[in-house]
């Protein structure tokens, strides 16, 4: 009888979670949609992979370092500045709660395939203030599969290297002493890099006319896992330390331009 009972338990979660809408994935903190409550909610970007709709099954590429990465970036936030810094949230280019965040941040872009209305939305969304943070990919032929896209996003424009001088890297924190943040697994083999052709790194952008950055990229860099780990001993703490913040350099920039 109990194995019938869980049984029947499993079928039904299945069932509502492949039936479940695939916008709806993606609202609010985890599935729910919520109102916004504060000035900043740290949103991330659900995508699929090569053209698939997203999903939030575990181990899906935008869900990498969820939901530790987050909360441990907003308690330093909280800690270090006078934002009123909410909850984290998620939300997908077809939802149009998007507008509603001027933040978003995609990890393992390097996997991402945008069709035509992510690509025509991404760039609305980024045209009328956004900025698109991304993470945690590595090596030429994720860069490649990247830029496939924002190719399509914007193709009249260029990705650069953000000039150190830039105030992107000092609207709070002077960050002219910077190194290549490594994922965890990285620090373990004793490298800082994640793919035999991750290096060096990157801190690269692409400007609207006015010069304002609209996506900031962190090209062979983990931000996201040094945020994760940041009460983890094993994890340098001085990575950690660059890590929070580089990110909060690029919140506050994004809440001033």
């Amino acid at each position: 009888m109990l194995e019938k009972y869980l049984g029947f338990i499993i079928t039904i979660s299945i069932y509502v979670s492949v039936n479940l809408p695939v916008d709806s994935l993606a609202q609010g903190t985890y599935i729910e949609a919520v109102s916004l409550d504060s000035e900043l909610h740290f949103t991330r970007l659900a995508f699929g992979v090569d053209g698939h709709p997203f999903s939030n099954y575990p181990g899906e590429p935008w869900l990498r370092d969820w939901p530790d990465a987050e909360y441990h970036l907003l308690q330093g936030v909280r800690r270090l500045t006078r934002i009123d810094a909410g909850e984290y949230r998620q939300v997908s280019l077809l939802n149009d709660a998007i507008f509603d965040y001027p933040i978003v941040y995609a990890v393992k872009v390097g996997l991402w395939h945008l069709n035509n209305r992510e690509v025509s939305r991404l760039r609305e969304y980024l045209l009328k203030g956004g900025l698109l943070i991304v993470d945690d990919f590595h090596g030429p032929n994720e860069w490649a599969q990247f830029i496939a896209s924002v190719r399509k996003v914007f193709p009249n424009k260029t990705i650069v290297d953000i000039p150190d001088e830039h105030e992107i890297f000092h609207v709070l924190y002077d960050l002219d002493d910077r190194q290549q943040i490594p994922g965890r697994n990285a620090v373990y083999n004793g490298v800082t890099w994640e793919h035999p052709l991750g290096m060096p790194e990157h801190w690269r952008g692409v400007y609207d006319e006015d010069g304002r950055i609209l996506m900031a990229i962190n090209f062979n860099m983990d931000l996201g896992d040094a945020w994760e780990h940041a009460d983890d001993a094993f994890y340098p703490q001085p990575m950690t330390a660059l890590a929070y913040r580089i990110g909060i350099n690029y919140i506050i920039y994004s809440m001033t331009h």
